[in-house]
């Protein structure tokens, strides 16, 4: 089970670029691709804690700014890494995001 939160408007980010969002305990990040698809995932990277949001994103996929790690948007596995990032289901209606977030109280240790 999960609960929807309303980011903002999905013209707040430009295509091809990122930008966090605080829901609660949770940072997240949301991805606006250069082709229009529109990712969630964990605010942090797993390996050194870079800040996702300002990582490339191509395709469906994000690339690190830290240490060039590069992950799956849609999966969050690591394609060149060990540590896997957390993704989260959002959706856009009528250019508002949509978030949806599990049930827990605190986010897990990978989430951040």
């Amino acid at each position: 089970m999960a609960i929807r939160h309303m980011l903002g408007s999905l013209s707040q980010i430009p295509r091809g670029e990122g930008r966090n969002y605080q829901v609660g305990a949770w940072k997240i990040a949301v991805f606006h691709t250069r082709e229009g698809r529109v990712y969630a995932t964990e605010a942090s990277c797993p390996h050194k804690r870079g800040p996702l949001a300002d990582g490339l994103v191509g395709g469906n996929q994000l690339v690190c700014p830290l240490h060039e790690w590069r992950f799956d948007l849609q999966t969050g596995k690591a394609l060149n890494g060990t540590c896997d990032l957390r993704v989260f289901r959002i959706t856009v209606q009528s250019d508002e995001l949509w978030l949806e977030l599990p049930l827990e109280t605190q986010p897990s240790a990978t989430a951040s």
